[in-house]
Formats: C-alpha cells, structure tokens, sequence
C-alpha cells in the first residue's frame, strides 16, 4: 500500500514535472521529493520518471500510475472534507437564489424546513436573472439555485416542479385565438432569443434550431429578463415558448398565453456547482424534496446533468 504523502508527491510531481517547483508546492526540500520518487520507483520495480538535466517526464507506467491514482486521491479527499462536514454539523451561511417568480415559494417551502432541522444553519434568499444566474454560481455569489433543467454543467437534485409549455405572442396575434399550437408553428415566426450566456442545451430545448420535422425555426431579437422577452413579443418582434405558469405569474394584457400540445413539459429544481456541494447544499436538498415531496422525483439524490431560464 501507498502511504498518502507518497501519493500527494508522485500526483505533484506528475503534474509540476519539475522537482524545484514540486518542493516548493508541497513545502519540503527537493532531496526529499527525489528520495521519495526513488522509494515508488523500487517499490513499482520500474523508472516513473525519466529525467534529465532539463526535463523531467512521465514514463508510460508513470502516467498510467497518474491517471489511475488522481481519481482515488480526489475521492479520499472528498470522503474526509465530508467527514468534517459531518462532525462539524451543518453550520455556516447558506445563500439560495430562486429564477423565475413562480419557484420562489417553492424554495421558500424548502427554507422553512431547512431551517427547522438546522437552526444553527443561517439562509440568505437572493433573486437572480437570465443573464446573471450561471455566473452567480460560478463566482461564489449564490451556492445554489432553484431553475429549470437543463442547466449544463451543473449538479442538479431531483425535480421538484413540472408544467406544460405554451407560446407566448402578441395579443393580437391570430395564434392568440387558438385552443392549442404544435411545435411546428415555431418554424412560421421569429422566435425571441434568451441571453447569449444562457447555456446551448437550454436554448436547444426552449427555442429550438428546427422544429420537430426538421423545418428551420427564424430567430427573433434577443432578451435580457424574462420581462424583457416578454415585451419583444407584445411589440410583434416574435414568438415565446414559455412554462404555462407564466400566465398566472407575468399576465400581461398585451400578451397571450397558448398551451403547446406536442412539446414536453418543463422540469424545474435545484442546481449548483458539483465543486461546491457540501453538507449545506446536501441538506438544502433533501430538505427541499421533502418539503415539496408531492410534487417531486422519487429518488433524493443529487446527479449530475445539463440551463438556466423561464
């Protein structure tokens, strides 16, 4: 067996391929990252490194060795920050973000219930926008976030909201006097665009390229907020595939809301970034699917998958 500060040298090295650097990053001298390079190499009964007075490189059993012991060093890791996780409690600040009017009570359903099991937990509640909620991830602003799926490259949990999908247009739209539209009618008027940073799966599944026949669908002006796409659709600059509940929570007089009969129905729930998935976010997950339970997946646990939007 590898003794772990074996192991935290040979990834180091592997990844410095300089000695000079690799002591300095792990505090100790260069004798000692040789000697213990020396003690694998005798241990493996072959060369991990081939070096040089200029160069050190990887051997090809030297970066088998690497790729095969970075995930399990990564995974002890994990497993231990855990353990301090849990011998700690779950303590801390706590900074959830809703997008979209209508999950806000729904994550105020799973704030309430957090809060009870983890009173010495503190939650700050913060609205994001289209344009700021992947970023607000991303830079530590917000831990996690209640949007609709897909959110790519994000962690997500079970979903707690499902609706059907209508096309928001003009209110004097000659759609706007139809029972119900198909997808297809998308490939007849510009669609309006979300924000460039809004992610490529969530534009691919709320304003599609082509419709379900494959006919090309024109592209509309683009929007910042969701009220903002919403007013380039009163104005007659295009079309929105948007949730059903955008009737109830952005009526608009200058806006109608036709059910789309063919599409599927937009999942909404909880994302973060898998980086920073601690005890905090665990607990705020299976909180919120408790709290939310009639409405929610069956299975609690987080997995990974794909957006961000309305």
């Amino acid at each position: 067996m590898l003794e772990r500060h074996e192991i935290e040298t040979f990834l180091a090295l592997a990844e410095e391929l300089h000695f000079g650097r690799t002591a300095e990053r792990l505090g100790v001298t260069t004798g000692r990252i040789s000697h213990v390079v020396k003690k694998l190499e005798r241990r493996i009964g072959a060369p991990l490194f081939e070096r040089t007075s200029r160069v050190v490189r990887l051997t090809p059993i030297g970066r088998r060795l690497a790729d095969d012991l970075a995930p399990l060093a990564a995974q002890m890791d994990e497993a231990i920050r855990r353990a301090v996780e849990a011998g700690r409690g779950v303590t801390g600040r706590l900074r959830v973000a809703f997008l979209g009017e209508w999950t806000a009570p729904v994550l105020l359903k799973a704030v309430g219930l957090f809060a009870e099991r983890h009173p010495d937990c503190e939650v700050d509640v913060h609205e994001v926008q289209l344009f700021n909620s992947r970023s607000s991830l991303l830079d530590g602003s917000i831990d996690i976030l209640i949007a609709s799926y897909p959110f790519d490259g994000m962690a997500r949990g079970p979903a707690l909201l499902s609706e059907r999908r209508s096309l928001a247009v003009p209110a004097e739209h000659p759609l706007a006097h139809e029972e119900s539209v198909s997808l297809e009618v998308l490939a007849d008027h510009p669609v309006v665009q979300y924000p460039q940073v809004t992610s490529v799966e969530f534009k691919r599944d709320r304003t599609p390229d082509h419709t379900p026949s494959g006919r090309p669908v024109p592209k509309g002006p683009m929007g910042n907020t969701f009220s903002e796409m919403l007013s380039l659709v009163a104005m007659g600059r295009g079309v929105l595939p948007v949730g059903e509940h955008s009737r109830r929570y952005y009526p608009r007089p200058d806006v109608a809301y036709v059910p789309i009969h063919d599409a599927p129905p937009i999942e909404r729930g909880l994302v973060w970034l898998e980086t920073n998935t601690t005890a905090r976010v665990r607990e705020f997950v299976r909180a919120a699917t408790d709290a939310n339970r009639p409405a929610a997946a069956p299975s609690p646990r987080p997995h990974r998958a794909g957006g961000a939007g309305g």
